[in-house]
């Protein structure tokens, strides 16, 4: 069975320790610190699983700072 390719994902600001925390516990992707910022390193579908999280969880953080 060969292995699948590591793809890399930079994290935009924003991203709390506690998301990548929940990030971490929810998919395998690793954190990776380069000279251009953090990254994750995961498979693709890993990565976009992530992706699609991470979308969520700040859209729904932003609906509640509307309204207030």
């Amino acid at each position: 069975m060969e292995e699948e390719p590591v793809y890399e994902m930079k994290l935009t600001n924003g991203i709390g320790e506690q998301m990548l925390a929940h990030v971490f516990e929810k998919f395998d992707v690793e954190l990776k610190q380069t000279e251009f910022g953090p990254k994750l390193q995961g498979t693709k579908e890993e990565l976009e699983k992530a992706q699609e999280y991470i979308i969520q969880v700040m859209k729904e953080r932003l609906e509640e700072l509307d309204k207030r």
